[in-house]
């Protein structure tokens, strides 16, 4: 019998076979045509982290494919990325950001007056898109510009509930929602 490489593991696929295969190879099989849309380093980090979990401190040799691809989607998705196995849709479509701070800015002049209806309209604007996860970013910096305020205050916590409020409401209205996720931060 031939000696396994110390960076390789022995993986069972479902028809049968036992291949080794190190993290980069098997990454590379897992990810497909996702492979162009996350960080190359990123992925190379991750699959080896979960072939470390695997081979050193769970002290396993064999794993099968679908054990490594969860162990590796669930570290991903720590790292707020994921992937799918149907890459119908670019990664990009299926996440969508909005910065706060930006949507502010715009109506400075008038501060809250045209504010809240310019964030539905930014809403609606992302959802005809059809993403899984709408980001809104910059929540913070965004209650003090419209509070006017230095520091942190009753005023802007008062203002973070509303957009947040609002955003909730806005969502729930909206028809083209289809299990779309709404993220504040």
């Amino acid at each position: 019998m031939i000696a396994l490489a110390t960076d390789h593991l022995i993986f069972q696929l479902t028809s049968g076979e036992s291949i080794p295969c190190s993290a980069e190879m098997i990454s590379i099989e897992i990810v497909g045509n996702s492979a162009g849309l996350i960080d190359a380093e990123m992925l190379r980090n991750a699959a080896a982290a979960v072939f470390h979990y695997f081979k050193v401190e769970l002290e396993r040799h064999t794993v099968t494919v679908g054990e490594f691809a969860l162990a590796l989607e669930k570290v991903l998705r720590n790292f707020g990325l994921t992937l799918y196995a149907d890459e119908s849709q670019p990664f990009a479509k299926k996440v969508l950001i909005s910065d706060l701070c930006h949507l502010a800015r715009e109506s400075d002049s008038s501060l809250e007056l045209f504010f809240f209806p310019r964030l539905r309209d930014e809403l609606r604007a992302r959802l005809r898109e059809s993403p899984r996860l709408l980001r809104f970013r910059g929540l913070r910096r965004c209650v003090k510009q419209l509070a006017g305020a230095q520091r942190w205050s009753g005023r802007c916590e008062l203002i973070q509930d509303q957009i947040v409020g609002y955003l909730r409401e806005c969502l729930t209205a909206e028809a083209e929602q289809k299990g779309c996720a709404l993220l504040v931060e």
